[in-house]
């Protein structure tokens, strides 16, 4: 047998034997007990230490953890972890977002409350967690279905509703006709309810909003303060979702029609000086103004084409592929620059909550304008001089920048002058004026569901809305309303509960009704984050002064996937909160950390694809600290996971290796590494300045990396090297404990207990570098022939190009390789690489 073969099979058994010896189960069984006891990660909130909050978009129990929970609670807690080691006071809350349409569904299939499924799944969430030994402050945990909970989500609605920040407004919602009730987005599949198959259509409903429009401004402007600590794609997307547009409100009149008086519409536009080119006005068809609109001779043919708009979503309305439709309302608008005559038409591309439900059409520079125009027939007149064909013949609107024409006293100019120009006359004709809109819409907030916080108002025939009285908070959910119990055909589910519906009015003590809709759990989740800074206080929703110690979250973790809403109207209750004198901060997170997605062979994992990994049986199979170092160092945490490219049984023998360093260290604790093994010195202490740089940067992959080498060189030291009495085998065999800790944590406890450290190395305190250690004699500069590595050299950092090259030719394994061939390219990398390439 070759001495290459006996050193491999030699290397197998050590792997075995130390894969036997290292037990993560017993570990797992071991350290939950006594990090509770220790209460290691409990903040003390005295003051002693500087606060630092790390927070996890906390989880739905829609049942036992899954591989993307691995993923983002590995990278939360790595953050939650390096901080503890800083020496600062980490608060690393968990709780349940545990209202919604699941459980509710749920309830439904189980003629159950959705009570009954949703703590049953969060106790066994909750198990999982504890046993992934995430950091947790578990005294504070919550779920956002408890009355103590949603009791204050309630007084919050309240506090906006007194600012005028709630308020109701009709709205078309997704209606299934067969089974007479409400359907979320999500229970409308390819245009069918999902519970009989009926064809869903829309209905007016008067429904709650919240006014997040007034906010608009300052939630855009505040996001100058998040630049460089949030992902500038989710600042994008916000802003994008904003839409601030500079532009004009233009007044448009209507002119009468038979006992019809005439009328003044306004419409939005950013391009106030295309007016000269406006031929026809367009009004949603679902909007009110468009039944206001209509001649009575065509009323019919309105409310025709209205039946057929309820079955489209908003996407297919707004698709640039669909045929345009519309009908034309029998009436004329009056522009008011040049006193034109344009027909007035309602049609399904135009959304009625979108600005005022409203356009001036300009055909010849708007694409969907302009398909309208030929599907109708109706005039194309350009009046911008873009150099390109008449749109009128190709059929493509030209958007571009170029000189006015056809627009009397804005002939000539170019957009940037045309614009204020056109502002201009219209203010001095009263006509319009300079204005600033939004694509952002007010919050709808009313859901038809029983598994939600439930709207404080009660509705009194002789006062109205009436709030329910703070005292009387929380309104809480019917206890006896079952799945199977439907409410009145046309209404909400907890209209089912007759007993809780009907109450007296607060205000005059006669029959009253309670307000039957739930509030988007959006909401909930829009401000538990200072709930988890005083979880048991009985005063308000949060004490301030605990809020204002801790808040705002230094560091937020969670999904992309909630860039948008979530995020948004966190920040937007922060703001409202601010407003209402509770918190002296105004943006809730200060740095923001995506994870990936997890994938198995490039796809999503899903069940119907049959590539789903259950994380439970990964654990059993591998141990938690093996599959946590593995979600840990297979990517940057923003970059997407592929389980198939990826190895827990690499992760889990790395982990026994570094195990063993504790049983083979024989020097005793707090001995001076000062004359040990100055290589092994330099090696830890380059680890611990790379790895404090790296964490800070959310590079943790790279750490794992640093802290496996540092592993080797340990090894190396011990079995070859000074031996493990060593002081400096144990400096770097602490070091691996305490940066292990942040991925690792039962075999960083481990193993700092068999160093004979006290509990718990989550509280070690993290090591510090000797910059001295840092300065290297040489660095190795790896040669290559043709690609293949033949020979290393260690050469001195500041070498020149010149002489590596000549080095590395030099080299007597170099010149056995070549055996006199001559020398066609020499690439150099100085210090770190040199190719050679034969003639």
């Amino acid at each position: 047998m070759s001495a290459q073969a006996e050193t491999g099979q030699q290397a197998e058994k050590e792997a075995e034997a130390e894969t036997a010896s290292y037990s993560f189960a017993a570990m797992e069984a071991k350290w939950p007990a006594v990090w509770d006891e220790l209460k290691v990660f409990t903040p003390a909130d005295d003051g002693s230490k500087e606060r630092r909050y790390v927070l996890d978009m906390f989880p739905y129990p829609s049942g036992d953890l899954h591989m993307g929970h691995a993923e983002a609670f590995a990278m939360g807690d790595v953050v939650a972890r390096f901080l503890r080691q800083r020496g600062y006071d980490v608060l690393h809350p968990i709780g349940w977002d545990s209202f919604g349409l699941p459980a509710e569904n749920a309830a439904i299939k189980r003629n159950a409350h959705p009570s009954e499924w949703t703590y049953a799944n969060i106790e066994t969430q909750a198990a999982s967690f504890k046993r992934y030994a995430i950091s947790a402050d578990w005294s504070r945990r919550l779920h956002t279905s408890d009355a103590e909970y949603y009791r204050w989500t309630q007084w919050l609605f309240l506090r906006f509703y007194e600012r005028g920040l709630a308020y109701r407004k009709n709205h078309p919602v997704n209606w299934c006709p067969k089974d007479q009730t409400v359907l979320a987005n999500e229970q409308v599949v390819n245009g069918a309810c999902e519970r009989c198959g009926t064809q869903v259509t829309k209905k007016s409903l008067n429904q709650w909003y919240f006014k997040i429009t007034d906010y608009a401004d300052r939630l855009l402007d505040d996001m100058a303060d998040l630049q460089g600590h949030w992902p500038e794609r989710v600042l994008a997307m916000q802003r994008n979702w904003i839409g601030r547009s500079e532009g004009a409100h233009v007044n448009f009149v209507i002119e009468g029609e038979g006992d019809a008086p005439a009328r003044e519409v306004t419409v939005f536009t950013t391009r106030p000086d295309t007016l000269y080119g406006a031929t026809f006005f367009v009004v949603a068809a679902d909007a009110d103004i468009a039944a206001e609109l209509v001649t009575a001779d065509r009323r019919q043919d309105l409310e025709g084409y209205q039946d057929k708009v309820k079955a489209l979503s908003e996407i297919e309305r707004q698709s640039t592929e669909r045929e345009k439709t519309g009908v034309f309302l029998g009436r004329y608008a009056v522009n008011p620059l040049n006193g034109e005559k344009l027909p007035v038409w309602a049609a399904d591309y135009v959304l009625a909550d979108y600005g005022t439900g409203a356009i001036m059409a300009v055909p010849a520079h708007d694409q969907r304008d302009l398909d309208f125009a030929r599907a109708f027939d109706l005039p194309v007149r350009a009046v911008v001089d873009t150099g390109q064909e008449d749109p009128a013949g190709t059929g493509v609107a030209t958007a571009g920048e170029g000189k006015l024409m056809n627009s009397g006293p804005l002939d000539g100019l170019s957009k940037a002058e045309a614009i204020p120009a056109a502002i201009s006359i219209l203010e001095e004709k009263g006509t319009g004026e300079k204005t600033v809109n939004f694509r952002l819409r007010d919050w709808l907030v009313s859901r038809q569901r029983f598994w939600g916080a439930p709207i404080p108002i009660i509705h009194c025939p002789a006062c109205g809305e009436v709030p329910v009285p703070d005292d009387q908070l929380p309104v809480r959910l019917p206890d006896n309303l079952r799945g199977e119990e439907l409410a009145p055909k046309g209404t909400s589910p907890l209209a089912a509960a007759q007993d809780w519906v009907n109450v007296a009015c607060p205000a005059c003590s006669g029959p009253a009704k309670r307000d039957t809709d739930t509030m988007d759990t959006f909401v909930d989740s829009s401000w538990y984050f200072l709930r988890f800074a005083s979880p048991e206080y009985t005063d308000g929703p949060f004490d301030p002064a605990a809020a204002n110690r801790w808040l705002p979250v230094d560091q937020y973790v969670g999904g992309v996937e909630h860039a948008i809403l979530h995020l948004l109207y966190a920040r937007f209750f922060t703001k409202v909160i601010h407003d209402l004198g509770l918190v002296n901060f105004t943006e809730p997170f200060k740095a923001l950390l995506n994870q990936g997605q997890v994938l198995n062979g490039g796809k999503a994992m899903s069940k119907s694809l049959g590539n789903g990994v259950d994380l439970g049986e990964q654990l059993d199979k591998f141990g938690v600290d093996a599959v946590r170092l593995t979600m840990v160092f297979a990517s940057p945490p923003e970059d997407d996971v592929d389980w198939a490219d990826v190895s827990p049984s690499g992760s889990a023998k790395f982990l026994a290796r570094a195990w063993r360093l504790g049983q083979d260290v024989t020097s005793a604790p707090g001995t001076d590494p000062a004359a040990g093994d100055a290589s092994l010195r330099a090696v830890t202490h380059r680890t611990i300045a790379e790895a404090t740089e790296l964490l800070e940067n959310n590079k943790f992959n790279v750490v794992v990396a640093k802290v496996m080498e540092l592993v080797n060189a340990t090894r190396k030291a011990i079995d070859a090297g000074p031996g493990a009495a060593d002081p400096a085998v144990r400096e770097a065999a602490e070091a691996v404990a305490v940066i292990l800790s942040l991925f690792a944590p039962y075999t960083a406890e481990d193993l700092w207990s068999l160093l004979g450290r006290e509990a718990s190395v989550a509280n070690a305190g993290w090591p510090v570098h000797d910059p001295a250690l840092l300065v290297q004699d040489t660095v190795t500069a790896v040669v290559q022939v043709q690609g293949k590595v033949r020979d290393r050299l260690e050469v001195a950092p500041d070498i020149s190009e010149d002489q590596l090259r000549e080095a590395a030719l030099a080299s007597a394994n170099v010149q056995k390789i070549l055996d006199g061939r001559g020398i066609r390219t020499v690439i150099v990398r100085a210090p770190k690489l040199v190719n050679i390439v034969p003639a």
